[in-house]
């Protein structure tokens, strides 16, 4: 199965190696996209090497000429994840907004596409009534999946629902796909 995989700017994006690395195991082909902001938390070459595909970061870089890589890689997807999804890419995408590679490529998408997010971030970031709001666009217009965050002990040191689901709830969710 083709999976491409989008990860955000999160703290919680070095656990996407770990995604990958279970989906090669299990066979399937995975191709990464990052924002420019995960690639503050994790290289895009420790995803290269554990995907053994390139990993897409802009919108306008053409690695085949005769490709627009954003279609491409929407037409490529059997399953198409984001983990961790922060509320930023959330937002883009319930309200149409394309200006990165991933928000573009998620516009893109056919309907026929198994789509699912992970979203990742503070506790009042995750209950803010738009981000509910932009999540409930996602799952009911756009029909999303979404493995929902699990409460922990956050990054920022506060407790309460915003971590990361578990890699094998997200691959859970791949698997009923």
């Amino acid at each position: 199965m083709n999976i491409v995989l989008g990860v955000t700017g999160s703290i919680a994006a070095y656990k996407a190696a770990d995604l990958v690395s279970h989906l090669k195991k299990q066979s399937h082909e995975v191709f990464v996209v990052m924002t420019s902001n995960a690639t503050a938390f994790i290289t895009p070459l420790t995803m290269q090497v554990l995907s053994k595909n390139i990993v897409h970061l802009d919108t306008v870089a053409k690695p085949d000429v005769r490709k627009i890589n954003h279609i491409e890689l929407a037409l490529l997807a059997d399953v198409f994840v984001i983990a961790p999804a922060s509320a930023n890419i959330i937002g883009k995408i319930a309200n149409g907004i394309a200006d990165d590679l991933l928000s573009t490529i998620a516009m893109a998408l056919p309907q026929k596409t198994k789509k699912i997010i992970a979203p990742a971030m503070n506790t009042r970031m995750y209950e803010n009534p738009l981000q509910q709001k932009n999540l409930q666009v996602l799952k009911e217009v756009l029909h999303y999946t979404e493995v929902p965050p699990k409460n922990a002990l956050l990054a920022c040191g506060e407790k309460g629902r915003g971590a990361l689901a578990s890699i094998k709830d997200i691959l859970e969710k791949i698997k009923e796909s």
